[in-house]
């Protein structure tokens, strides 16, 4: 069973900046494509980034120049970078391959 554990989130001001971390145990880790999703209040679960096992990263239009993402497929562990933060970045984000159940997720909050 796979267990994720999701951190690092917090309150910013606007234009600040968070690293959250997710560590993923109970899977081929360094095999698998990883992404970070967010659910704002009210709004459906949003794909924000994702990284395959190669390396290889894709991002929504809405993160692009502003959010990083990054994998340590030694501590089997995914990161997102995210700069230049917004109110509209506020949300509770999570790590997923897409195909596990979800973690309890870090909420991050951006006042304006």
């Amino acid at each position: 069973q796979v267990h994720l554990v999701e951190s690092g989130g917090g309150l910013v001001e606007a234009g600040g900046s968070l690293r959250l971390s997710c560590v993923v145990s109970g899977s081929i880790f360094s095999l698998t494509t990883m992404h970070w999703y967010r659910k704002a209040p009210g709004k459906q679960r949003e794909w924000v980034a994702q990284i395959t096992g190669g390396g290889t990263t894709g991002y929504s239009n809405s993160v692009k120049g502003r959010f990083t993402i990054a994998r340590d497929n030694a501590r089997n562990t995914v990161y997102l970078q995210m700069n230049s933060l917004q109110p509209e970045d506020t949300a509770v984000y999570y790590c997923n391959s897409g195909q596990w159940s979800w973690g309890q997720g870090t909420q991050v909050t951006v006042s304006s």
